[in-house]
């Protein structure tokens, strides 16, 4: 059996491949309700034989969307709509499904990215947005509240409730949001907090918040669930996070009971300089699992199913994650399974799709 397609558990999560659909914002619900977008974009991916889907960055309070958009999970409202996408999705796949929860912080209150994404006044439909420290994003964004511990307080219950919610529907997997720029980074990145309290200053207490939050959110999980958190591993910006402080942070997050971590880079300062590439950011991942215990997932620039063969062979990750590259072809794992000589499970609507050259490439 070839790496890519060997199974793995995650806690007591069965995957059949190593092949992650990472969470991609789709910027197309409505006051945080999931709509037909999500239903029509879910169900394809549902049906591309990878072994795991992670539902979009999902906000867990209005204040924390990155945009007007952006997919909630904080009241009624916003459960009941991702329950009615997730009934038709599961009615047509069994691949299981997580989903991960986020605060914007600092990069809150934009517009969508095909209207440019620049930062949302008031007036212009945007809101007052929070941080660590009243320190904007961009020098033309508004400029942040620094949150006040009674504001922390009540962002660690919003994760709380948010947990409990997608618990109750029925997700398979539970992924905390502490990457690209967003609140969890903001705090972890001495780039973004300047606090002088019990949350900033030493890497101890910038790490405080999100330990608290995994804590909090693993704790009102089902034990057999897993819980994982996405990382930027750097913040690529001297003097900002790094990968020592994310080996670190892994370790502390390990001990607490982390299902994996998985290894993306970047978005916390627009002064980033990244050297992009196939496996850019595979060294991150290849660092952090050789120091920590818990699976890892790599990301980035990972595109033809033997890059991907060989960063399993070579042990450098446990999985890997696709992210744009599975909307170019949601059919990825099909075709890395007939490159590999394995098979993939395909509805069976789609059988006499399969190629006469790679007869016996699909189950059910």
């Amino acid at each position: 059996m070839s790496h890519l397609f060997n199974p793995i558990t995650l806690g007591k999560l069965h995957l059949e491949n190593r092949i992650v659909i990472a969470p991609m914002c789709q910027y197309s619900a409505e006051q945080g309700r999931a709509t037909a977008w999500h239903r029509i974009h879910l169900g394809h991916l549902a049906l591309s034989g990878a072994g795991l889907l992670i539902i979009e960055a999902a906000a867990v309070e209005a204040q924390g969307r990155i945009t007007p958009q952006d997919l909630g999970i904080w009241n009624d409202d916003t459960e009941q709509a991702l329950a009615d996408v997730l009934k038709d999705v599961r009615s047509y796949s069994a691949m299981p499904i997580g989903i991960q929860l986020a605060h914007a912080g600092r990069k809150a209150s934009t517009d969508v990215p095909w209207r440019g994404g620049g930062f949302l006044q008031p007036e212009q439909g945007g809101w007052q947005t929070s941080a660590p420290s009243a320190l904007p994003f961009n020098e033309s964004d508004g400029t942040p509240q620094a949150l006040t511990l009674a504001r922390i307080e009540e962002i660690k219950q919003a994760f709380i409730d948010a947990a409990i919610r997608a618990d109750r529907l029925g997700l398979d997997l539970i992924e905390v949001h502490a990457a690209h720029g967003y609140l969890l980074h903001q705090f972890l990145s001495p780039l973004a907090n300047q606090r002088d309290d019990q949350y900033g200053g030493s890497l101890e207490n910038r790490m405080r918040l999100t330990l608290e939050v995994f804590r909090e959110v693993r704790r009102v999980t089902p034990a057999d669930k897993p819980v994982g958190v996405r990382i930027s591993a750097t913040d690529w910006v001297e003097g900002g996070w790094d990968i020592a402080q994310s080996i670190a942070l892994s370790q502390a997050l390990g001990k607490e009971g982390c299902s994996y971590i998985h290894v993306s880079s970047g978005g916390l300062s627009p002064a980033q300089q990244i050297a992009v590439g196939p496996n850019y950011q595979v060294p991150f991942a290849a660092a952090i699992k050789d120091a920590v215990d818990i699976p890892v997932i790599a990301v980035g620039l990972i595109t033809d199913a033997e890059q991907a063969e060989t960063l399993l062979a070579n042990q450098q990750t446990d999985m890997v994650a696709l992210a744009r590259g599975m909307l170019y072809d949601p059919r990825w794992p099909w075709h890395a399974a007939a490159r590999l000589g394995e098979k993939v499970r395909a509805p069976e609507q789609y059988w006499r799709s399969e190629p006469h050259e790679v007869k016996g490439l699909f189950k059910s």
